[in-house]
This record gives C-alpha cells, sequence and structure tokens, in this order.
C-alpha cells in the first residue's frame, strides 16, 4: 500500500499555489522613480501621434505599487495557510507510511487511515484550488484597477494637449508596437507626473475624509 503518489501531489500543490505570489512580486522589482517632483512638459505638438512605456508607467505609478504591495501581503498570508495545510498532510502521509513500513498497522486500521489521507488530500484539492482561484482574480482586480486609473487620466491629459493618437509601448527586449521612436514623442514622464500627482491627492482628500469620520 504505497502512498509516494500522495505525498508527491501534496508537494506540487503547494509549489504551484506559490507561483501567484512568485509572479506578482517579480512585478515591477528593482525599479527607481524616474520623477522629481517637477512639472513634466511634453515638447509634442497638438495632433502628433505619441508614445508611452506602459512598462515604465506600471513600475512607477505609486497606485500601482500601493496596490501591489496590499495585493502581495494578502497572497503571503494565503500562502503560508497553503504550506501549513500541505505540510500538516505531507506529515500525516509520512507518518502513515514509515508505521506501514514497520508493519505497525493491521489491514482494516491501514484501510482507514489510508481512506482519511485521502479524504484529506481531497480537502487539501479543493482548498488549494479555491485559493489559487482567489489569487488569480486578487491580480486581475488589481490590474484592472490600474488600467482603469491610467486610461482615465489619458483620456483627461488628452482634453488639453489634443494628441491625434496616443500608443502604448511594452517590452524590454525589442518595445513593441513602437520599436523605434522620435524621444519628442514620449510622453511617458508627463504621465507618471500627472498620474502620481494626481494620486496622491486623490489619496490625501481620502485620508482627511476618514480622520474626519
Amino acid at each position: 500500500m504505497k502512498q509516494t503518489p500522495l505525498i508527491l501531489s501534496i508537494i506540487a500543490l503547494v509549489a504551484v499555489a506559490a507561483l501567484g505570489i512568485i509572479q506578482l512580486t517579480a512585478d515591477g522589482s528593482g525599479k527607481k522613480k524616474a520623477s522629481t517632483g517637477e512639472a513634466v512638459e511634453t515638447t509634442a505638438k497638438e495632433g502628433a501621434i505619441v508614445w508611452y512605456d506602459l512598462d515604465r508607467v506600471i513600475n512607477e505609478y505609486d497606485m500601482a505599487n500601493d496596490l501591489r504591495s496590499v495585493v502581495e501581503t494578502k497572497m503571503q498570508s494565503i500562502q503560508e495557510e497553503i504550506n501549513r495545510r500541505g505540510n500538516k498532510l505531507q506529515s500525516d502521509a509520512n507518518k502513515f507510511q514509515s508505521d506501514l513500513n514497520k508493519g505497525l498497522l493491521v489491514r482494516s486500521v491501514a484501510e482507514q487511515r489510508s481512506q482519511k489521507l485521502q479524504e484529506q488530500q481531497n480537502s487539501f484539492n479543493t482548498y488549494a484550488a479555491q485559493k489559487e482561484q482567489e489569487m488569480a482574480e486578487e491580480q486581475q482586480v488589481m490590474m484592472n484597477q490600474i488600467a482603469d486609473a491610467i486610461k482615465t487620466f489619458i483620456d483627461k491629459f488628452n482634453e488639453e494637449h489634443k494628441y491625434a493618437m496616443i500608443i502604448s509601448t511594452q517590452g524590454s527586449v525589442l518595445p513593441t508596437p513602437v520599436a523605434c521612436g522620435d524621444p519628442d514623442l514620449d510622453i511617458t514622464d508627463a504621465l507618471l507626473e500627472g498620474l502620481n500627482s494626481e494620486y496622491v491627492k486623490n489619496k490625501g482628500k481620502g485620508e482627511e475624509t476618514t480622520k474626519s469620520e
């Protein structure tokens, strides 16, 4: 009555669940903000087609970093609980395997413990899958909030500047769709300055409202 597949599946589930943390914490790490706090003027003329570096905006936008920090904390808490449950189940499986190998269990008791372990694993599988889904949803909601804030600001930003088109570019190896662009048409710094200024302003209003309550 081998239990190795059970133990291996527990290890695999814990490792898979950890991917949410790894993927999230990898975003934007090691990046420094370029903003100096001074207003950034764009040189592109009205009606121009301009572009911005979306990777930089996401990595240097204060709201994105604050949201990422909150989500990371939630996900770390979830991961710790998954690890705790997985380690407990693995420990129980190891103990059962050891007792079985030593011949310390009669068949009826061994079958009962094996069935109980299988039920525990099924329960753990369900829990881990549910939490993995929750982590994915947390990340998606976070990205939706960031995307909505950026899009809302760009719409307002362009009401003033009246560019014909604003294109976003991504990728460090070969940025797409703008593989090469005139630096004078790069509005990344102006967007970041405006986004962060607006976020600080709105964040301050929110804190004042909370204190008054």
